[in-house]
């Protein structure tokens, strides 16, 4: 992937996360917690993800 591909789909992934956090934003406050536990684990496992991924590069 060149540099400026990398570029435009962090981009896209950046502006994906902060729609979604501006939803989450907009909801009522009991239920943010959750909303926002969801999104701590969904981008826990991308990380890790990535980490085994560049491990297993390396």
């Amino acid at each position: 992937m060149t540099d400026d591909a990398a570029e435009g789909v962090h981009a896209e992934v950046d502006e994906a996360l902060l729609s979604r956090l501006a939803l989450i934003d907009e909801r009522p406050l009991t239920e943010r917690s959750e909303a926002y536990r969801q999104l701590h684990d969904e981008l826990r496992t991308r990380l890790e993800a990535t980490d085994t991924d560049a491990a297993r590069s390396a």
